[in-house]
């Protein structure tokens, strides 16, 4: 029956949603910036499956949201796809964050679309994609100027959309570009992603699979005085 569960915890959005074959049958999520994932992601995914019937014996596969993001909403992600892997013994699907958001675009009226994270500072985790969500340039962390993605903006109509973007309207003001600022990554937009990887048996190995942090995950410490 293809029913997938999809599990986004990369950023302040924990969302959760259960799918057959890439149609949504219920959803469940919250955006706040408290990061309370470790005390919702189980409590939603319990609600989805009640929604559309179903228990977790029924599930086909886990899809899981794989970064860039915050470091600990990925780990409790990641973390609970396993178990629910492991467990009920099937695949694990990873879906890419940057892809995810963008596809809440596809197929509008843009040459470019480029879904932005925010980091720290001025920098972002970002990714270019056109219309198809077909991949433009790769993502990669990167700090917001004033020459920040000129050559898409000279080519094209460009949408950003995120977290990140707000860094681009205070550093690039007049530039013909559009924004979404309110976009979030969300498990509705991973249904039809997991169920096309699925289609296609683009799994991950469980026991090895890692979420894709981008860069290395600092740990700040209160220098001696």
């Amino acid at each position: 029956m293809a029913y997938i569960l999809n599990l986004e915890t990369a950023t302040t959005n924990c969302s959760v949603s259960v799918a057959k074959k890439g149609k949504i049958l219920a959803i469940k999520e919250h955006d706040t910036p408290n990061y309370s994932h470790s005390e919702q992601l189980h409590l939603f995914i319990e609600e989805v499956l009640k929604e559309a019937a179903l228990v977790l014996a029924d599930i086909d596969a886990i899809a899981v949201s794989m970064g860039p993001g915050s470091y600990t909403g990925l780990r409790i992600g990641v973390s609970a796809a396993k178990g629910l892997c492991f467990s009920l013994d099937v695949p694990l699907i990873a879906i890419e964050t940057l892809k995810s958001m963008a596809s809440q675009a596809k197929g509008e009226a843009f040459d470019f679309i480029i879904p932005l994270l925010d980091a720290r500072r001025m920098e972002v985790y970002s990714k270019v994609f056109d219309t198809n969500l077909d991949e433009v340039r790769a993502t990669k962390a990167e700090i917001i100027d004033e020459g920040s993605f000129s050559e898409y903006i000279t080519k094209g109509k460009v949408l950003l959309l995120g977290s990140g973007a707000a860094k681009c309207q205070d550093v690039l003001p007049g530039a013909p570009i559009d924004y979404r600022l309110e976009v979030v990554p969300s498990a509705k937009e991973m249904a039809q992603l997991s169920f096309e990887k699925y289609q296609k048996n683009e799994v991950e190995d469980v026991a090895y699979f890692e979420p894709y942090y981008l860069k290395d995950f600092m740990i700040q410490t209160k220098k001696k005085a």
